[in-house]
């Protein structure tokens, strides 16, 4: 569903928490949301605006399961599907995201909010950039955007990853465009590890019909739905950026970034500004999800993957528990080696079998407990590239390393499986004894 119709979906059935109150965008709607992490809530009257904000959209499994119309177990197979098989995305003439085309760059005039004290100014915090790659085409994922300025941003870009890359191959500046109010499956794609020269839209578009349309400044495709489109350019200006809360819950430091410039903005009539809490469950959800079918898809080469959950407790990054069917003895050491190459910055890997729910940790922590013995299925790989979201991390050469540990919490092949099987009571209706 796009986000304005899954918006009434959800109020159609007193799922979405409206806020009538006028609160402020400065830190007061972040704690507001921060109370109601987990529900989607739109705040109908921020204080010194007329636009409306929408957080927590996709901050739990059942919401993203009823936004893709699919059932929550479906969403991984859902994601591995279109990762698989993306399909070129139509390309309109026009599009609902131009309905409005500004004719001056302020963006003191939109509701973008300051989320924490500490934070380094104000926010956009699910801003999807699009950029297209000289070498490798078109490239769309994720940038924090801190607002320095009525007309510019300083964005956080990870090297070596997509829109570093493209910036490197197009000789320091870059045309940009930043979607902001987007549907759930382009919020998934664009936050999914694909291949370099490979197409998130077009992911996107395999996933739920997601139309196109052409910038006008600028030459790049947006979605024809979002709400609101920032076109502008990435030049060659650096600016301190942050500091800022991410994803583990803790904040990350201030560095020198790419300074975006803003040239023209267009949106919807009535639009929604979209924002993301960060360190929160949407945050998560859509950081560790889309990991999950990179994951699936490396450890179905070696053995038969079942599941993957990256685990809320990890912070929805660093761990990950992996479900398979064990046919060979050394099974889970391959699915744990095949599994860090699915996710990169995983840290902590648990490998069990197929009677444990994966989504209970109380029964992921029985089987380490009943299943797992250190000196036999413990896999401890030294000084690895991990996480820089990782602050126990250390580095060399700037690059950021790690200690990797897997643990194989499967049923040994050399035991009866029945000695590992649990045994529990009957069940009873327990008003028929009260």
């Amino acid at each position: 569903m796009k986000l304005r119709e899954f918006l009434e979906y959800l109020d159609s059935k007193g799922d979405l928490i409206k806020v009538k109150r006028e609160v402020d965008c400065n830190i007061e709607l972040a704690k507001v949301a921060s109370a109601f992490d987990g529900q989607a809530i739109l705040f109908e009257k921020v204080k010194g605006y007329d636009i409306p904000v929408v957080i927590n959209v996709n901050s739990s499994r059942e919401l993203v399961a009823e936004a893709l119309e699919v059932k929550k177990e479906q969403i991984l197979k859902t994601i591995l599907s279109a990762m698989e098989k993306p399909k070129e995305a139509e390309i309109l003439k026009k599009g609902a995201c131009q309905e409005v085309v500004e004719k001056h760059v302020d963006l003191d005039a939109l509701p973008i909010p300051k989320y924490l004290p500490n934070d380094g100014g104000r926010y956009l915090t699910c801003a999807l950039v699009i950029v297209n790659d000289p070498e490798n085409g078109r490239n769309m994922c994720y940038h924090r955007l801190m607002q320095i300025s009525k007309n510019s941003f300083v964005a956080r870009i990870i090297p070596r990853r997509g829109t570093d890359t493209a910036l490197k191959n197009a000789g320091g500046e870059l045309d940009v465009a930043i979607a902001v109010g987007n549907a759930t499956n382009v919020m998934i794609a664009a936050a999914t590890s694909i291949a370099k020269d490979e197409d998130e839209l077009s992911m996107a578009n395999a996933i739920e019909e997601t139309p196109l349309v052409k910038c006008k400044t600028v030459d790049v495709e947006v979605p024809a739905d979002a709400e609101f489109i920032f076109e502008g350019r990435i030049i060659d200006e650096e600016a301190d950026e942050g500091p800022f809360l991410d994803l583990t819950g803790t904040y990350d430091i201030v560095r020198k970034q790419p300074v975006i410039e803003i040239k023209k903005i267009t949106h919807r009539k009535k639009p929604y500004m979209q924002a993301l809490l960060p360190g929160k469950n949407e945050h998560k959800i859509l950081m560790g999800m889309p990991r999950e079918p990179t994951i699936y898809k490396e450890v179905s080469k070696v053995c038969k993957c079942k599941n993957v959950l990256i685990s809320p407790g990890g912070c929805s990054w660093l761990h990950g528990i992996v479900q398979i069917a064990k046919q060979r003895e050394d099974d889970g050491k391959r699915a744990i080696e095949a599994a860090f190459r699915g996710h990169t910055s995983m840290k902590h890997c648990v490998v069990v079998d197929e009677d444990i729910d994966i989504y209970n940790p109380y029964d992921v922590e029985w089987a380490i407990a009943t299943r797992f013995q250190a000196h036999r299925d413990l896999v401890i790989m030294e000084k690895q590239k991990g996480s820089s979201l990782d602050p126990s991390r250390y580095e060399v050469d700037d690059i950021h390393y790690t200690t990797k540990v897997g643990v194989d919490a499967t049923i040994p092949f050399d035991k009866s499986k029945k000695d590992f099987i649990r045994t529990d009571y009957e069940t009873v209706k327990k008003e028929d004894y009260i």
